[in-house]
């Protein structure tokens, strides 16, 4: 019997982790698999005769994962994966930084046109909102998409939705910007926003520990109440938007 400590790469989420755990233990000759998220890493007590490859095949059959000895991915002498394959570190600083610039932003358009009408302003911002936001999840779609669905009330009931999802966002960020038919444009970003902070308030009262996918999976952002905050405050604008359209 032996145990041995590998690096996982590819992951994006603790569902990540699960599935490459469930795939090793299918794996004869493995007696125990522990895989996580942060670190990526699996610490597995193995029979002999188990190889490298064998463990490697069955990371890899569980989706867009690899599996290395530390030796291959440059150990410290402490014993711990080299920085390049540890998960990003969690952070909130770069969702803030971002929303603070497109706040920016929208008050830079406000000063340069004169116009500080409070409507104008938010849509600008819902503009802005979406349209980086919708970026930075295609910047890794399949990551997206996994992730998204660990939480999301509608991605997991129907998993095309999480592919559709970015690109409803940069529809409606263009929406915003161009100002087409604002009254369906907030009607949709109310519904969604509101969808959207239930799944976030559902996996907060469970405790899960999942990276939110509000920017991707490029950043490591943690899912705590500023991701539930974000999305009521959109819902907010809209319904804002809405209430000064019928006045």
């Amino acid at each position: 019997m032996e145990n041995m400590q590998f690096a996982i790469t590819g992951m994006h989420c603790q569902a990540c982790a699960t599935k490459i755990r469930t795939a090793i233990e299918s794996l004869s000759g493995v007696k125990k698999a522990d895989v996580t998220f942060s670190p990526p890493r699996a610490s597995l007590t193995l029979e002999s005769g188990v190889s490298d490859d064998d463990l490697r095949s069955a990371v890899r059959s569980a989706g867009d994962y690899d599996l290395h000895r530390f030796a291959e991915t440059e150990d410290r002498a402490d014993g711990t994966i080299d920085a390049a394959d540890e998960a990003p570190k969690e952070s909130l600083y770069p969702l803030l930084l971002i929303v603070g610039f497109i706040a920016g932003v929208t008050l830079l358009i406000g000063i340069r046109t004169a116009c500080f009408e409070m409507s104008l302003l938010m849509s600008n911002f819902m503009a802005g909102f979406f349209l980086v936001f919708g970026f930075f999840k295609l910047l890794d779609l399949p990551g997206f998409v996994q992730t998204y669905r660990t939480y999301d009330l509608v991605a997991i009931a129907v998993p095309p939705w999480a592919w559709a999802y970015p690109f409803v966002e940069l529809a409606l960020g263009a929406a915003y910007l161009l100002l087409v038919a604002p009254t369906a444009v907030n009607v949709t970003t109310l519904v969604l926003m509101i969808i959207g902070a239930l799944g976030v308030g559902r996996a907060l009262t469970k405790k899960q520990r999942i990276r939110c996918a509000c920017l991707g999976t490029v950043l490591n952002l943690p899912m705590t109440t500023v991701t539930l905050v974000e999305d009521l405050a959109m819902a907010t604008m809209a319904a804002m938007m809405l209430v000064a359209q019928i006045q």
